[in-house]
């Protein structure tokens, strides 16, 4: 069984940085494009950032300047850097991740993680 873990989220202060991290555990063949998906109250899920396995990465304009997406393929992780936070960047946070199982090499299914909260305030 596939699982994405989350963890890093929490509640800080205007101009403060968090770090999130995002772990693939089970049967994996596989992973390649990742990334990072949030979710404010009363408001659509929307992409943050994305990563493919190469390393090329994509940002939200947004967070452009602000965030940063890596990943380790060696520990099937995938981080998000935040800086200058704000507060309108407090929401779930989302890990995603295409990942082909063990069990099915040749299938590459989508997986998320279950959701860390980001709090920005003072």
């Amino acid at each position: 069984q596939v699982q994405l873990v989350e963890s890093g989220g929490g509640l800080v202060q205007p101009g403060g940085s968090l770090r999130l991290s995002c772990a693939a555990s089970g049967s994996i063949f596989s992973i390649n494009g990742m990334g990072w998906y949030r979710q404010a109250p009363g408001k659509q899920r929307e992409l943050v950032a994305f990563i493919n396995r190469g390393g090329t990465s994509t940002h939200a304009d947004s967070v452009k300047g602000r965030f940063t997406i890596s990943r380790d393929n060696a520990k099937n992780t995938q981080y998000l850097q935040m800086n200058s936070l704000k507060p309108e960047d407090t929401a779930v946070y989302y890990c995603y991740a295409d990942i082909a199982p063990g069990a099915t090499p040749l299938l590459q299914h989508g997986y998320w993680g279950q959701g860390t909260q980001v709090t920005v305030s003072s």
